[in-house]
């Protein structure tokens, strides 16, 4: 059997029982071996307090595992059911206008509620002692898309309490927050942990150390809640994987944190409400409207798997339109198939549709399924079998991908950088992004990791404007040995929120002794001229004014001659962010520096290698060739637009592996 499966979300309660048993026969029929269930089910597990009604998802199970599918179980906490609202109505979360959200959809808790902790905890409990040891559950999901529709952040009296109490832990006495957060502006000290309050409804902006710190506490209750779960299920369930799908490029509480509880850490993929909901402008979102970004669902791939214990899961693939986002287009025919075989060249273990068929009710009813809602196969049905098919033809094995080249993504700098942007449209999350896409675009494999994580092996690390960063995560980086590529903002702030004494880049100056002494944010219709390599391009969104020491290249600079990239010893400073090209040829000349082999692929095209394999997919309008001394395993040698093709190389030398020469001869 492969290491590679497909999966699908399914949920019987929102079905009639008698076609439980043929959708169960269908779903192994199509190629299916793993099922989600249950998620959303705790109405129907506790209709009222403490009467449970196991028998319907007894039978479920039974019809399920009759088929020889795999069951992941969930705990039902993303949706706590009416008659515990009302009995606890403070379990519900407090927007920052002070307004209670209210019953009526999902997600309608409060991390920090007393009440609400102790009940999840029970029916977790519950779920966990009846099916922890049967044999058709192979794995768990914990709660479902922590802090959807903005619920990380609550300010409710529990919420405030507990945020005291983890200010009173962090730093010990009031004196040592005062002086920290630099209180004295403006006459805002505190005499006690008690008199400080949610850092809202202020006449002007709140403190931003305050903030910074409040979203260090919100995140920090997501782990402790998560942390519950996990250690109920461990106990009645040992042996099986815990989960949790996290959701595309969301980043409102720290995700390695909470990955570091997990087995597997999954994601939700979405790839045209994700193009639709993000910052994309115009021209892009309709450019890849029915594919999806090049470059957005490997992102998520390789940040996930960066996180994950064990492969991770896609546990929810989008196959066909969604209902969510501003407008749904329908995907072009073969993405649905291109974006599941994209997770396993990435490294996924599970690929699961969202969902087995179209319901006709409520809220999500114009979400597509595999099937339609007279019980069709829509087009992703057909996809999804297609895959199945393919998987057989791969070794049973794939060792998990490994690349030369790191990015170091950070959830603090981009709460830093969203309380304190400077400029409105500065954007933590688009710019590493951008950062990434420019070195998927150059045939680059491409490991995104933790501030924590280790650099060994590593030829060419990237950091995107990462404002805090610390003496240790310097002296690592300088140990690696690796190619340094830092983006605007790094080391610009303190751990408080302050700008550093010697100025930024802070700590980064024993790597790179530079001296920014000015910034400043640019509109959006406002651009920088500048050269790189003798090409023209534009600086947009931000500059620093630096202060370059003599023994440093100046790569490129702005008309007035301040310097905007820079180049010393094995460190690339840019001063801005850049135009697309622009942003591209630094990275190739980064890489190359660091004895890596780029190959500029047609707009579109991506490359990804995993054991010895290569995956070509193609989300654009030309033809990619495969090498013609190259074995394919399926797929075309002419790789055609949203078609997918797996082949195995003559030899090394293809695109993003080391080359045998020296960092001097490859620059």
């Amino acid at each position: 059997m492969s290491d590679l499966r497909l999966g699908v979300c399914y949920y019987p309660e929102q079905w009639p029982e008698s076609i439980w048993q043929a959708d169960a026969q269908r779903m192994r029929e199509l190629g299916i071996e793993q099922v989600r269930i249950a998620e959303f089910a705790w109405s129907r597990m506790e209709p009222s307090p403490g009467q449970y009604d196991w028998a319907w998802l007894d039978r479920a199970i039974e019809r399920l595992a009759g088929a020889g599918l795999k069951i992941v179980m969930c705990t039902p906490t993303a949706t706590p059911p009416k008659w515990l609202i009302d009995a606890h109505p403070q379990i519900l979360p407090v927007g920052a206008d002070g307004h209670t959200r209210a019953f009526g959809s999902r997600r309608h808790y409060d991390f920090s509620s007393p009440e609400y902790f102790e009940a999840a905890g029970k029916i977790a409990r519950q779920v966990a002692q009846r099916y922890g040891q049967h044999p058709a559950v192979s794995a768990w999901q914990i709660d479902n898309e922590f802090g959807c529709h903005s619920t990380v952040l609550s300010y409710s009296k529990h919420a405030v309490t507990r945020f005291r109490q983890w200010l009173a832990t962090r730093y010990g006495t009031i004196q040592a927050l005062n002086e920290a957060w630099g209180t004295v502006f403006w006459s805002m000290e505190y005499r006690t942990f008690d008199e400080i309050d949610a850092p809202v409804g202020t006449v002007t902006e709140a403190h931003p150390a305050h903030r910074l710190d409040y979203r260090r506490f919100a995140s920090d209750e997501v782990v402790r809640f998560n942390r519950m779960q996990v250690e109920i299920v461990r106990e009645h369930s040992p042996g099986r994987p815990v989960v949790h799908n996290f959701m595309q490029l969301f980043s409102e509480f720290d995700h390695y944190r909470v990955a570091a509880d997990l087995d597997v850490a999954a994601w939700d993929s979405y790839p045209l409400g994700g193009l639709e909901e993000a910052w994309f402008d115009a021209p892009t979102k309709a450019r890849w409207l029915r594919t999806g970004h090049p470059d957005y669902t490997s992102f998520n791939h390789d940040l996930y798997r960066g996180m994950s214990r064990q492969p991770f899961w896609v546990m929810e693939q989008q196959p066909g339109p969604v209902n969510w986002a501003r407008w749904n287009p329908a995907p072009l025919p073969g993405m649905v198939r291109t974006w599941s075989w994209e997770a396993f060249a990435h490294g996924a273990g599970c690929v699961s549709y969202f969902r087995w068929r179209q319901v006709p009710f409520a809220q999500e009813q114009m979400h597509a399924g595999l099937n339609t809602p007279d019980n069709q196969p829509d087009i992703g049905a057909g996809e999804a079998r297609q895959v199945a098919s393919e998987i057989a033809v791969l070794p049973a094995t794939l060792e998990q991908p490994h690349s030369k080249v790191a990015l170091v993504f950070d959830y603090q700098s981009k709460w830093l950088l969203d309380i304190q942007p400077q400029g409105i449209d500065f954007n933590y999350t688009r710019f590493a992004f951008e950062y990434y896409s420019a070195l998927r675009s150059l045939g680059l494999d491409v490991d995104i990791v933790s501030k924590e994580a280790s650099f060994d092996g590593y030829r060419l690390i990237v950091v995107p404007s990462m404002a805090i960063v610390s003496d240790d995560f310097v002296t690592r980086l300088g140990q690696s040995g690796a190619q340094l590529v830092f983006g605007p903002r790094t080391g610009s702030k303190t751990d408080v929120l302050s700008i550093p004494s010697n100025l930024p880049p802070g700590p980064l100056t024993a790597l790179l002794p530079l001296r920014i002494w000015r910034v400043e944010s640019l509109r959006p219709n406002t651009a920088l001229e500048l050269m790189y390599q003798g090409k023209p391009g534009t600086a947009h969104h931000w500059r620093e004014f630096i202060e370059v020491p003599v023994e440093a290249a100046v790569l490129s600079t702005y008309p007035d001659g301040g310097a905007a990239v820079i180049r010393h010893s094995h460190c690339f400073y840019l001063g801005s962010l850049f135009d697309e090209a622009t942003t591209r040829a630094v990275m190739r000349d980064a890489a190359r520096a660091a004895g890596l082999q780029v190959e500029r692929l047609d707009e579109g095209v991506r490359l990804a290698r995993r054991a010895g394999l290569t995956f070509v997919f193609n989300y654009g309008d030309s033809t990619y060739a495969v090498p013609p001394d190259a074995t394919l395993l399926f797929g075309e040698a002419q790789v055609g637009p949203q078609q997918v093709t797996v082949f195995r190389p003559a030899a090394l030398g293809q695109p993003g592996q080391v080359k045998e020469a020296t960092a001097a001869a490859a620059s």
